[in-house]
C-alpha cells in the first residue's frame, strides 16, 4: 500500500480482532515512526507498552475496543511553552506515522486522550519529566468505519497580501 492510500483509507478503529500482531512488525512500525520530524532532532517521545494488569487499572481499561495492545506515547516536558508545545507536535507526527504503517498492514488504532488525567499519569508511573499525549489500542479492526465527510480544503486556506 502506498502513501496516499494509507492516507486516504485510515480511519479510528473502534473495535479489534483478538489476535495480536506480531511484535516484530508494531516494533518496525516504532522504528519507522521515529523518523518523524522533531525541532532540533531531541526524538521527545517515549513508549509504554500497557500489560493487562495497568490496563485494568486504566479507568477506561475497556475502552480500547478489545485491542490486543495498547500503548501510551509519552512526549518529554519541555523547558517553555514553546519547547512542550513543538515536543508534543512532534509525538503527534511519531503517533501518525505509527497509524499509517499499521494501516499499509491491514492494522489500524484506537487514539484516546484519556491519559492527560493525573490518575493514569500515575498508574502509567509518568514522572514529571513526560506527559502522556495519548493512548492507543493497536490491532486488526473487527470492522472497519465508512469515511466521514470532509470539508473542501479550499474552504480553510486564506491568502496572506
Amino acid at each position: 500500500m502506498d502513501v496516499l492510500e494509507a492516507i486516504r483509507t485510515r480511519r479510528h478503529i473502534k473495535f479489534f480482532k483478538p489476535e495480536p500482531i506480531d511484535e516484530a512488525l508494531w516494533m518496525s512500525w516504532l522504528e519507522e515512526a521515529k523518523l518523524a520530524p522533531n525541532h532540533k532532532m531531541t526524538e521527545p517521545w517515549q513508549v509504554l507498552v500497557v500489560g493487562p494488569e495497568t490496563r485494568a487499572q486504566l479507568k477506561h481499561g475497556q475502552n480500547f475496543g478489545d485491542a490486543p495492545l495498547v500503548l501510551a506515547i509519552l512526549a518529554k516536558r519541555g523547558q517553555t511553552q514553546v519547547e512542550r508545545d513543538e515536543n508534543l507536535m512532534a509525538v503527534s507526527c511519531f503517533i501518525q506515522n505509527f497509524s499509517l504503517l499499521a494501516q499499509s498492514h491491514g492494522a489500524g488504532i484506537r487514539w484516546t486522550s484519556i491519559g492527560w488525567t493525573d490518575a493514569a499519569r500515575e498508574t502509567l508511573g509518568v514522572g514529571e519529566d513526560y506527559e502522556v499525549a495519548n493512548i492507543i489500542g493497536v490491532g486488526y479492526p473487527r470492522e472497519v468505519p465508512e469515511a466521514k465527510p470532509r470539508e473542501a480544503i479550499a474552504n480553510r486556506i486564506k491568502r496572506l497580501p
